[in-house]
């Protein structure tokens, strides 16, 4: 299975000539990870090895992921919002018990 998660090609190195220790475990600098944060772990022929981060959502908030037309609408309100394609409306507290 080919998968395509280089999503940017600047690359630094952020440590140097790193060992592993007797449990075959490599440390991090704690700059590159967050605690709440899982790795998808991949690697190639010649040993290169990419972590690729990943957070998990409630299972009651996936179906948003789960329906692509809900996805879409969802990306382009937020693409709206950041290109100040948006219009203020004002509150709409008084329809909270509607």
């Amino acid at each position: 299975m080919t998968t395509n998660i280089i999503r940017a090609k600047d690359f630094q190195k952020v440590a140097k000539h790193v060992r592993v220790d007797r449990k075959r475990r490599v440390i991090l600098p704690v700059s590159l990870v967050n605690e709440d944060v899982l790795y998808d772990i991949y690697a190639n022929r010649d040993g290169q090895i990419i972590l690729d981060p990943q957070v998990t959502i409630p299972a009651s908030e996936a179906w948003v992921f789960q329906n692509p037309e809900i996805l879409a609408s969802l990306k382009k309100g937020l693409d709206d919002v950041k290109h100040g394609r948006v219009v203020k409306r004002g509150s709409f507290a008084k329809y909270v018990n509607d």
